[in-house]
């Protein structure tokens, strides 16, 4: 018996005008907060998507700017595109009203637009409660889609009956469950990080193609972390867009800190990190403070430097600005740089290369016998130096963990060590083993004490 063949993973698109509930019902729904929900209008403007289960069927849900139809500033015109190019995609779409408001032009508009796509939808009415009117009910009829489904994504009501209304309507599609199997998470997951306005969206968009992001000269056009995976020589990678870092006493309002916080949280899960800097605006105070978080998360680093297509004396550009970024970022000399311009997709695939020579680094175990055949010959070279009471001496050395790699040194005691000594060591191991890119841990560990052994 013929048929369309049986599919795993149907994509569910989450659309409706401004400050209807979209991205409260899309964490709702994922079971965590990966959208950003604000009282203010608009504050989703790219596709959020997360992969997650409904029952047995996977599910990639997007959720996305709120649709309006009146004359667009540039900005809001792309927020438009995103939205219109997430219901192309879908296999499903929840069509988000708020029972708290009377229709408006906009929602008979976007019914209009999803009769026109040939979409599944289904007609959600958010908000209700004891208190929400019927006659508001009856008007949703209006709208051709049927009975609407009554919830409230803020309270939780009504969620469990959406869920299973969307489970039988997907089977109906032709969608089989999927068997589930851990499997070791091999995606190399890069994030893309600095401060406003430095091209991160335009650099994601050239190895796509397309727009998968917004992009503005509007400062802050990204609001929140976008996961996007992307395959290129045989390797997977996530590419994680987000908002600009700006310095604590730069944030203006509540939703900005909010936007950071997701930013530093995507740094954080992170194997390698793009600071982006603009070639023209050169090396800020903002850019240090990036990096400065990048090396509290721990995680693989690379200063891309974007814009170069600027540049007029190539070679000569390129070592005064190489000088400049040496002396501003002192204590990231191991991180490798690398000039693209995301205008003309020039050395941007040479990012690929490095991120994923950079997570193998990450990952790299030298065995304990080895490391103290090494340490051995670096204590020959230069001796750690101490007081006539206190030498110090470094008793044996193993690598405790990986990305990043960690190496505790015991010791006779720890206070006796300078911080040159760590650093002498720190430069030994990565002149010897590589680590270009990675952090690296070294942690000097002294005897116990007399004190602390009674108390262990």
């Amino acid at each position: 018996m013929g048929g369309a063949p049986s599919k795993t993973k149907s994509i569910i698109a989450i659309v409706g005008r401004p400050n209807t509930g979209k991205s409260t019902l899309f964490n709702k729904l994922i079971g965590e907060r990966k959208a950003i929900t604000s009282e203010f209008e608009g504050t989703t403007r790219d596709r959020i998507t997360n992969e997650c289960a409904f029952g047995n069927l996977d599910v990639l849900l997007v959720d996305t700017g709120g649709l309006e139809f009146q004359e667009h500033e540039n900005i809001e015109e792309e927020v438009q595109i995103q939205a219109k190019i997430a219901i192309s995609d879908a296999d499903l779409v929840i069509f988000l009203i708020s029972a708290k408001e009377l229709l408006t032009s906009d929602d008979y508009q976007a019914a209009e637009l999803l009769r026109k796509s040939g979409k599944e939808v289904f007609l959600v009415a958010n908000k209700c409660d004891v208190s929400t009117s019927r006659d508001k009910i009856v008007e949703l009829y209006g709208l051709g889609f049927g009975d609407p489904i009554e919830i409230s994504a803020i309270h939780g009501t009504g969620m469990d009956y959406l869920k299973n209304k969307i489970i039988d309507r997907l089977k109906k599609l032709g969608f089989k469950k999927n068997k589930i199997t851990k499997k070791k998470d091999s995606d190399i997951k890069i994030t893309f990080a600095g401060r406003p306005n430095v091209g991160k969206s335009s650099l994601v968009n050239a190895f796509f193609n397309e727009e998968k992001v917004i992009v503005s000269d509007i400062s802050g056009t990204t609001r929140d972390a976008i996961d996007l995976k992307f395959e290129y020589e045989g390797h997977k990678f996530i590419l994680i867009d987000t908002p600009g870092i700006r310095s604590p006493g730069k944030r203006e309002r509540r939703l900005e800190k909010y936007s950071v916080i997701r930013s530093l949280e995507s740094i954080e899960r992170a194997d390698v990190v793009l600071l982006i800097l603009d070639y023209k605006e050169g090396l800020a105070h903002q850019d240090c403070y990036v990096a400065n978080s990048i090396l509290k998360a721990g995680t693989g680093l690379i200063i891309v430097v974007n814009k170069s297509d600027l540049m007029e004396s190539k070679q000569e550009d390129m070592d005064k600005f190489l000088l400049n970024l040496q002396s501003g970022l002192k204590f990231a000399p191991w991180a490798p740089v690398i000039f693209v311009s995301a205008k003309n997709k020039k050395n941007i695939n040479k990012i690929f290369d490095l991120a994923t020579s950079i997570k193998e680094n990450r990952q790299k175990r030298i065995s304990t016998a080895e490391l103290n055949s090494f340490v051995a010959d670096c204590v020959m070279k230069h001796h750690p130096t101490g007081t006539k009471l206190k030498k110090p001496k470094i008793l044996y050395v193993t690598e405790v963990d990986v990305e990043p790699p960690h190496f505790i040194f015991f010791v006779n005691s720890a206070k006796s060590f300078h911080f040159s000594y760590k650093r002498y060591l720190e430069n030994q191991l990565r002149e010897k083993y590589g680590f270009e890119g990675t952090v690296i841990k070294i942690e000097f560990r002294g005897k116990p004490t007399r004190a602390q052994s009674a108390h262990s």
